[in-house]
């Protein structure tokens, strides 16, 4: 349900752009650090709206990936802890069973 209100959402800010940039097709000076140059409206709004899109896509790519990351490690780290928790009852089991010591609840 959230990936379909965003995808309509982005359906409509995109529609929104367009009509934005097709009534504004005029020629407009454009500074750069060094030089003026005169570009259609429609264009530099299409490019800004391309660029904005790419960084806030870049920024949540990179956010993605270090939560991916965080649960790889704590991952390992649980199989890490869990291996060890198994090794260790296993390792008392075995000495109890040596002892004698009956560790079945059931027979008690």
């Amino acid at each position: 349900m959230k990936a379909q209100t965003s995808i309509i959402l982005a359906i409509i800010f995109a529609l929104l752009v367009a009509t934005f940039a097709v009534i504004n097709v005029n020629a407009v000076p454009v500074n750069f650090l060094f030089f003026t140059r005169e570009a259609p409206l429609i264009l530099i709004i299409l490019i800004s709206v391309l660029m904005g899109s790419l960084i806030t896509a870049s920024f949540g790519f990179v956010k993605i990936y270090q939560l991916q990351r965080t649960i790889r490690q704590l991952k390992q780290e649980q199989q890490e802890n869990t291996d060890y928790d198994e090794q260790e009852f296993l390792d008392s089991y075995e000495d109890s069973k040596e002892n004698g010591a009956d560790t079945d609840p059931s027979k008690q």
